[in-house]
């Protein structure tokens, strides 16, 4: 399964960025560093919280859950988006302390090296998970992206903090930690937002809608329609339509006609359900 490779290589290579950057950041007492380390580590519980999630959503619908698991990954993502923020907060602190009293910071180039590959791996990775939640409409695989390329930013200033201690400015691997800290915030406040249209049952944009309704008229037999509501259930969309038949159309070719819009938009990659409401007219 496309997703759950996509989450498997990501959770791989967070834990490795996590070991490469403590050990430098601890080696070298930049809070830059040490921010980035932690940001890997939430990276990871982000991981392995999206890949459980994505394998309860696979799971098919049963008694309990007649409509399916495919909320999981809104909520898994969600509780990633408010981990994200005390993240942040806890690395605003530790910066201001070291801008009031900057401490002593060893640099090597392994600091550079650590930062470079940071970015490098984060960019492929960004543009892997983009590819990949678009195409499976995996808002989780969709969250991951936008992380990914928050780190590339975050890193970018973790280096800009690095360069300005190598300059002679203590001060700035501070300012580091809270530009870094910015782009956590900035990160867990995205995901939080997409994946509460999620929760909430958000209805569809107009592009879908007008899909939707092109698809229903084009069904031999129907006349015209004169309702459609939408909402997410979990990362899908629930439809219910209101077509016109013919009131001389007997109950079992309307019945059909119904059958036939139902399974027009199901068609449609991002609906899970649709339910059909046949109008004599």
């Amino acid at each position: 399964m496309p997703e759950k490779r996509a989450t498997n290589i990501a959770l791989g290579l967070n834990i490795l960025l996590f070991v490469i950057k403590l050990i430098v950041g601890l080696i070298s007492n930049s809070i830059a560093i040490i921010s980035e380390a932690i940001n890997s580590f939430t990276d990871i519980i982000s991981s392995i919280a999206i890949r459980f999630s994505i394998k309860v959503s696979s799971q098919k619908p049963d008694e309990k859950h007649q409509f399916g698991h495919s909320a999981a990954q809104p909520i898994a993502t969600f509780i990633v988006a408010i981990l994200a923020g005390l993240l942040g907060l806890n690395i605003i602190q530790e910066s201001i302390k070291r801008i009031i009293s900057p401490p002593e910071v060893s640099l090597s180039l392994y600091v550079y090296l650590v930062l470079g590959i940071t970015i490098t791996t984060k960019i492929i990775m960004n543009r892997y998970q983009t590819i990949v939640g678009k195409k499976y409409n995996s808002p989780a695989i969709r969250a991951q992206a936008v992380d990914s390329i928050n780190d590339v930013l975050a890193s970018s200033f973790a280096l800009f903090g690095i360069i300005g201690v190598q300059l002679g400015y203590p001060l700035v691997d501070g300012i580091g930690g809270l530009l870094v800290s910015f782009f956590i915030f900035r990160s867990g406040y995205e995901i939080a937002k997409e994946n509460i249209d999620y929760l909430m049952g958000k209805a569809a944009d107009q592009e879908l809608i007008i899909e939707i309704v092109n698809r229903a008229l084009k069904v031999d037999g129907v006349k015209g329609m004169n309702d459609l509501r939408s909402h997410y259930v979990g990362n899908k969309f629930h439809i219910e339509i209101h077509i016109e038949v013919d009131q001389k159309t007997n109950t079992k070719d309307s019945h059909d006609i119904g059958k036939k819009v139902q399974f027009a938009i199901e068609e449609i990659p991002e609906v899970q359900k649709v339910f059909v409401h046949i109008d004599p007219v």
